[in-house]
């Protein structure tokens, strides 16, 4: 039995065009994705899924706003009200997994060419980089820090951890090994920052 009758007429067209999309993601990565892809894989016409998606780009937006999603319950799950450096340190691990677990969504997140004009995805991003601000402030003791800066040098620190794991150029066979690699940075970090700035330099001298 054919399936373009059913999420079609039934309203679902959008949902059933987005399971797709992950299905063939997780499948074959994003080289694979198109909308025409999509549409077989939803058993819909070729045309069917421009009635929601203008193109690959939009696509790409919405699958990256349902990823963002996902990883904010990832973190939350980790640990639900995160305040100190170790708490950091548990949900860092854990945003290092969630790439692990699903690379090709991760990719699509932070890689992939998006619609810059897509709202929700906009808004997703926002809530992960608030996140990542408000767990840095209540975590690393203020001591004169820049909580601007410190936040981005946290993401930036898991992001790049996240991604030398992904393109090999960590070893990412031992989950147990990259929970302390992760945590060791996260806590040097942290250490260096909850120290201030006259400490850190009369360190490094």
């Amino acid at each position: 039995m054919s399936r373009s009758s059913g999420p079609y007429h039934h309203g679902d067209l959008r949902a059933a065009c987005l399971l797709a999309a992950r299905e063939l993601l997780e499948e074959d990565g994003a080289g694979g994705l198109s909308l025409r892809a999509v549409a077989r894989r939803a058993g819909v016409s070729p045309t069917a899924p421009y009635r929601h998606f203008a193109n690959r780009e939009v696509l790409i937006s919405e699958i990256a706003v349902q990823g963002y999603r996902d990883l904010a319950g990832c973190l939350a799950e980790a640990h639900p009200a995160p305040r100190t450096p170790a708490d950091l340190a548990t949900v860092a691990v854990a945003y290092v997994q969630f790439a692990l677990a699903h690379p090709a969504l991760f990719r699509v997140m932070f890689s992939e060419p998006c619609d810059p004009g897509n709202d929700e995805r906009a808004a997703a991003t926002a809530v992960i980089s608030a996140y990542v601000d408000g767990l840095v402030r209540r975590a690393v003791p203020g001591n004169g820090a820049d909580f601007d800066a410190l936040a981005i040098a946290v993401w930036a620190l898991v992001h790049g951890l996240a991604f030398l794991h992904l393109d090999g150029k960590l070893d990412a066979s031992d989950p147990e090994a990259i929970a302390d690699r992760v945590s060791g940075a996260v806590h040097a970090v942290s250490g260096m920052a909850a120290r201030g700035p006259a400490q850190a330099v009369k360190v490094g001298n």
